[in-house]
């Protein structure tokens, strides 16, 4: 399934996108995409309706992120081996976790802010896990049984504040629109591979990542069993899985984002994303 949230930012409701690309209004069965609709028995909830019962919502609707109530971004970082070769930085080890604040969070074309006093503005095609039954120091076997599905993520960050201004990565990755999620949340059962999907990134209509998930350093079942020890994963829990080369950071001469960019990014069978930078107010 390719389950969706759509309308005005705040007032989201639940949809589902059926297989001929109508959107399908799921508000008179689930009051969101969250919770227990997360879980094995919401989803078969779900997947025994006729899309054709539901009714159909106007596709010039806004997308919205795909999850609701999401309690914490837990991202990986540096997990493609020549991302952290373009960064400078070894390749680690054990998987680097970091914050983002959940106020980042926005739908996958909604306009990406470009903060004050901002001057290296950045992208990152990501895999998103949404997580799906509460985990907690779950095995690798196990993990995958607590995943709803995933999503398009993509890592916007301020690299100046996040290298440059002391601290934690937090303070360049959390700015009001720096977590674009969705267009949907697809299902685990719709991808017969995760760990083998391409994806791509375009600055302007620029080609600037093409990747696959083939080549993360740690896969799905890894990353929720090891974060999981650290922190309890509840449902909507987001975990992007980090990205592949071709970030601005990575350049000899940096090119970085600024207002009237047109930011273009999809992965394999999980949709695509637009957004336009824009100053922040």
């Amino acid at each position: 399934m390719r389950l969706m949230r759509v309308g005005e930012r705040g007032r989201e409701r639940p949809a589902m996108m059926d297989d001929a690309g109508t959107i399908r209004d799921l508000s008179g069965v689930v009051d969101d995409i969250a919770g227990e609709v997360l879980s094995p028995a919401g989803l078969d909830r779900l997947r025994g309706l006729d899309p054709a019962s539901l009714p159909a919502i106007d596709p010039s609707v806004r997308v919205g992120p795909c999850v609701g109530r999401v309690q914490k971004f837990a991202c990986v970082g540096l997990n493609y081996a020549d991302h952290a070769a373009e960064s400078g930085l070894p390749v680690p080890t054990e998987p680097v976790l970091f914050g983002k604040a959940i106020s980042a969070l926005s739908g996958p074309n909604d306009d990406i802010e470009q903060p004050v006093g901002s001057t290296m503005l950045d992208y990152e095609i990501e895999l998103a896990i949404v997580i799906g039954t509460r985990a907690k120091n779950v095995s690798e076997a196990e993990a995958p049984g607590h995943v709803a599905g995933y999503a398009v993520f993509n890592d916007v960050s301020e690299r100046d504040f996040q290298i440059h201004k002391g601290g934690q990565w937090i303070k360049g990755k959390s700015h009001d629109s720096f977590g674009p999620l969705g267009p949907w949340l697809v299902t685990a059962d719709e991808i017969a591979d995760v760990g083998n999907l391409a994806m791509f990134l375009d600055v302007n209509g620029e080609r600037r990542q093409t990747g696959s998930t083939a080549t993360m350093i740690f896969g799905v079942g890894r990353l929720v069993s090891y974060i999981s020890r650290f922190m309890t994963l509840e449902p909507g829990d987001v975990i992007p899985t980090g990205t592949p080369p071709g970030v601005a950071l990575g350049m000899k001469e940096p090119r970085w984002l600024s207002p009237g960019d047109v930011v273009e990014l999809g992965i394999e069978g999980l949709g695509r994303q637009r957004q336009r930078v824009v100053a922040a107010p």
